[in-house]
């Protein structure tokens, strides 16, 4: 079974880049960092049976807030996963690999809640410590 992690985000748009952090730090599986998260996410899961997604988020919760989704059998839920900084977001990729029949068979989607994605920030500290507590529940700690 192949299993592995995709971190989304844009590294240089603070609390953007931590899904890219959180696939940084994972030890438990094949990593991959995708900046600007789009279309491309369907090849990169391609031929792996178990996937986690990770990308910032925007719904109005508190910063550092971590939102957990078990994207395989339903969409996810409008407002948390719905804008992006990139080109598409995840939420709007991950239907359209529903609809030609691309997705794993288990997808689950890490959204941590972003405070500022502000151009050239650094990831702020609420975002950090969501970060670490993601690395720790994906690698099992």
């Amino acid at each position: 079974m192949r299993r592995i992690v995709i971190g989304v985000g844009n590294p240089s748009r603070g609390d953007d880049g931590a899904g890219l952090e959180v696939a940084g730090r994972v030890r438990s599986r094949g990593s991959y960092q995708v900046p600007g998260g789009s279309y491309e996410l369907m090849d990169v899961w391609e031929g792996a049976d178990d996937v986690i997604v990770v990308d910032a988020a925007r719904s109005g919760s508190a910063a550092g807030t971590v939102h957990r989704f078990d994207a395989s059998d339903q969409p996810l839920p409008g407002g948390v996963m719905g804008t992006s900084t990139h080109s598409i977001g995840v939420a709007d990729v991950i239907e359209m690999a529903r609809c030609l029949g691309r997705l794993p068979e288990r997808l689950v989607v890490y959204g941590i809640e972003a405070f500022d994605v502000s151009p050239g920030g650094k990831i702020t500290a609420s975002v950090r410590q969501a970060v670490d507590r993601v690395v720790k529940e994906i690698d099992g700690a």
